[in-house]
């Protein structure tokens, strides 16, 4: 296998580098699982927390080597330290207790209080898979989780994705009541309208327990617990079996980044020390986020770490993970304000090796649990080699995330005029990526989504959209937004490097933004929600939107258009007309707010091409200035516009503000 520095010729100045990462990485591998594989190596959820034996009674341990002594504590013994639920030290700073079967009961809540030289306290065991909050004092507690029957599956996990098409989501904003919404509801309600769309992925936040709403899951005090706001393990486990019956994959959001600083909660000074788990002193606190910082070069921490990736992923029959604050994990400074225009930013000192061979390490450990497994890096830094194979010099993700993408289209929106508008720079920052890697492209996520920012259609429309949306309006700015939404989503995805990704709602212009419950808003759900009612209504313009974009993303599968780079054959700087192909596809897009083009010749390959998907239709919020299914001959002949590799020209109908793709037939 041709190895990245062999690939990108920037690379052979680091050469040295990027082989001493390697065989930092293979070593560590070895240091934990010798010849063998890391899924039989790293097991620490088999062995700490609370578990059932065979016979009934149950056992539990917990790591706390700082610890002088732990109590079990909870509704079982009224909350009280006494000697029968003791833990006994066994050596290596683990801790054990066994109890007969009736002294613990499914349901039952319970903590650990903790003591240590010169203080102590209660905390949740570091390994709890049930954590649930009491609606009144707010306090979390551990749950003993143990079903008389427990969840039987009924299909096999949905398969490969080499070009994922990402539905992100959020359970609890799911759901159109102002309330958290709940597995149930959106295996019910939302899972439909998934599949209905034709994304094939699901990509879900916020799954492990947080403390606080409002961080949007990103504040993860209890690694191996599914938050219990949004309802039972069974539940859960029934929302991915269904998915997975209708041909979905599920990806979860997972947090290995950082964890809350909370001590009542999460790690924090579980044992009285600073660094249980984490980095010690200031290194282990991050500036920005005001949590801890792991420390992935503690063994304990990456067995913790590793341990938590095959959990979710035995217990729950999770297709693969998006790694959460990649940056922030990958350099000592997190990235903060750092520009990444140097190659040696990459291989120096500034990078924590420790969590770049944790990375790859999961990432191995996703493939070996599952060959078809699905790991994405949230990365900003661009790091070389980050989703590149193992086996080729890279750490090993499948997908990075192609976050310039969005944050383009705001700059063009935001600070552009419609007439300054470059086809050559769109094509170029939809298109450019690194060979080695694959990416997932987006036109915005959840971060465009949030208070404090906007989404794509809200920066078009602005308040407009409070008033004419209702498809009686005249209104040439809603009209504007409408046409250039439909056409932003269609080049995105359409030159997407290896996969695409739309956050749930966006793909109707879900109207305002997200905020959570918090004080500052009395404590409101009306914006954390997504109100499904107004793309049902047939009276608004939000349906065609959402119709739109299900037959953008069918053609994109049906197609399997991602399967080959796109070719650039017209970037027509003055009109303003951007148009490519890919596969089996022409792509033909006119950005212009005015100009309108008869007859508009371009070379093209041979053949006759015919109109399958046109944003102007009226079904999809147009004018239906073109012909639906119209076909169109190449004639032979160059022409000036387009490729001088092919003979032959095409000749279309461009209105403004339109996107036409016709296939060959």
């Amino acid at each position: 296998m041709k190895q990245i520095y062999e690939i990108d010729p920037w690379l052979e100045p680091f050469k040295d580098a990027i082989k001493a990462r390697h065989e930092r990485i293979a070593s560590m591998k070895k240091h934990i699982a010798g010849d063998g594989l890391l899924k039989d190596a790293v097991n620490n959820h088999l062995f700490y927390g609370l578990h059932r034996k065979n016979d009934g009674s149950w056992v539990f341990r917990e790591w706390a080597p700082n610890a002088s002594k732990i109590y079990l504590i909870g509704d079982f013994n009224n909350w009280k330290r006494t000697d029968a639920y003791a833990l006994k030290p066994t050596g290596k700073g683990n801790w054990e207790i066994e109890l007969p079967e009736l002294f613990l009961r499914h349901g039952e809540l319970y903590k650990l209080f903790i003591e240590w030289p010169g203080g102590g306290g209660e905390r949740i065991p570091s390994y709890a898979t049930r954590v649930v909050q009491d609606p009144v004092t707010k306090v979390f507690a551990a749950q003993v989780w143990a079903p008389e029957k427990p969840y039987q599956w009924k299909h096999q996990h949905a398969g490969k994705r080499p070009h994922p098409m990402i539905y992100e989501c959020h359970i609890g904003m799911a759901s159109e009541k102002e309330k958290v919404g709940t597995f149930e509801e959106f295996r019910k309600d939302v899972l439909p309208r998934v599949k209905a769309l034709g994304y094939d992925t699901l990509q879900i936040m916020a799954l492990q327990e947080h403390p606080y709403y409002g961080s949007f899951g990103y504040q993860v005090s209890n690694f191996y617990a599914l938050s219990s706001r949004f309802g039972t393990p069974e539940e859960f486990k029934a929302l991915v079996d269904d998915a997975h019956g209708k041909g979905i994959a599920v990806v979860m959001d997972i947090v290995h980044s950082h964890s809350v600083s909370n001590t009542a909660e999460g790690l924090s000074e579980f044992d009285g020390t600073d660094h249980t788990y984490f980095y010690s002193g200031p290194q282990g606190q991050h500036p920005a986020w005001g949590s801890r910082c792991f420390d992935y070069g503690k063994d304990e921490t990456k067995y913790f770490l590793l341990s938590n990736v095959k959990y979710w992923m035995e217990e729950y029959h999770i297709d693969g993970f998006r790694f959460d604050g990649v940056t922030s994990m990958l350099y000592w400074d997190h990235g903060l304000g750092k520009d990444f225009g140097n190659y040696a930013l990459y291989f120096d000192q500034g990078v924590d090796e420790n969590a770049v061979t944790y990375l790859s390490l999961a990432t191995m450990l996703v493939k070996e649990m599952n060959p078809n497994g699905l790991t994405i890096a949230e990365d900003v830094s661009a790091m070389a080699g980050l989703a590149a194979p193992f086996e080729a010099g890279g750490v090993g993700f499948d997908f990075r995330m192609s976050m310039g993408v969005a944050d383009h289209w705001i700059k063009w929106i935001k600070e552009k005029s419609d007439e300054q508008w470059s086809m050559g720079e769109i094509w170029w920052e939809l298109t450019s990526k690194r060979a080695e890697e694959k990416t997932i492209s987006y036109a915005e996520c959840h971060d465009q989504a949030l208070v404090g920012d906007k989404t794509i259609i809200f920066r078009l429309m602005d308040k407009e959209m409070y008033f004419s949306m209702n498809k009686a309006s005249q209104n040439d700015l809603v009209d504007r937004g409408i046409a250039l939404h439909k056409m932003i989503r269609l080049v995105t995805a359409a030159t997407a490097g290896d996969g695409y990704l739309n956050f749930m709602g966006n793909e109707f212009g879900h109207p305002e933004w997200i905020d959570f419950p918090r004080e500052g808003n009395g404590w409101s759900y009306k914006y954390a929600r997504r109100q499904w009612s107004l793309a049902d209504n047939g009276l608004l313009r939000y349906g065609p939107l959402r119709d739109f974009d299900a037959a953008m993303v069918h053609l994109v599968r049906e197609e399997n258009l991602l399967s080959e780079k796109p070719q650039i054959l017209v970037a027509d700087e003055e009109k303003k007309v951007l148009i490519f192909r890919r596969k089996s596809c022409i792509f033909a897009l006119n950005f212009s707010p005015a100009g309108s083009y008869a007859d508009y010749g371009f070379s093209a390959p041979e053949g006759d091409w015919v109109n399958v998907l046109d944003s102007d239709q009226e079904a999809f919020n147009g004018y239906s200035r073109l012909e639906k299914g119209e076909h169109h001959i190449a004639v032979p002949g160059k022409n000036p516009n387009g490729p001088q590799e092919y003979d032959h020209t095409l000749y279309l109908y461009l209105p403004a503000r339109t996107a036409q793709v016709l296939k060959k037939v």
